[in-house]
């Protein structure tokens, strides 16, 4: 599990392009600093386990599925990439409940820089939108982000100087494609609400 708080901007060494998966190697020295074999590390909000490491990088393995459903596919040597370790217990909880689970892509559409921060409008994949509400949580290639406003197929978030520094998101621009991962709370309730719901909706029929 994650908390979408990018540790570090590594960059992408090597990458691998196997029959139905791909081996990608990522420089990132502090999430690597105390990084053992079989550790989880984010990338670009995607979960990937180290199957090595060593001289300030690692390396892992991207199945097949992963590459379809995610920006992973895409990447090359020298992208920018936000770089996040597991949540230790007992540390602050500055996120949100981020699993690194990508629930699909979206597409930065706009941006619209202020003194103090950019207001960026991101194209919204038409089965995640009943996920996603004003105010609400939202993780972007792995960085934890509120909602501003939200429509049928988009919605916005504003990203303040640190976040346009240390990640990614600062590099982003129109066209680019993007992980997004929805909050899983409202998938758990939607879950466990639907047939509740379908049943009342049936007896008032």
């Amino acid at each position: 599990m994650f908390t979408g708080i990018v540790e570090e901007r590594g960059a992408v060494v090597a990458v691998e392009q196997l029959a139905d998966a791909a081996r990608v190697t990522i420089a990132g020295p502090l999430v690597t600093s105390d990084a053992k074999q079989g550790d989880s590390i984010a990338v670009n909000g995607v979960c990937l386990t180290v199957v090595d490491h060593g001289d300030g990088a690692f390396t892992a393995d991207v199945m097949r599925e992963t590459l379809v459903r995610s920006s992973l596919a895409g990447i090359a040597a020298g992208d920018a990439v936000n770089l996040e370790r597991a949540a230790a217990v007992g540390q602050r909880f500055g996120g949100h409940i981020v699993q690194g689970h990508v629930d699909g892509t979206g597409e930065l559409v706009s941006r619209a820089p202020s003194e103090h921060w950019d207001l960026v409008r991101f194209g919204l994949p038409a089965h995640l939108a009943r996920y996603v509400v004003e105010k609400g949580s939202i993780t972007v290639d792995g960085v934890s982000l509120t909602v501003v406003e939200v429509g049928p197929d988009w919605f916005t978030v504003s990203l303040i100087p640190e976040t346009l520094r240390a990640t990614t998101l600062g590099l982003r621009e129109p066209g680019d494609r993007v992980n997004l991962e929805v909050d899983v709370i409202a998938k758990y309730v939607e879950k466990l609400a639907g047939p509740h719901l379908a049943a009342e909706e049936g007896d008032r029929r």
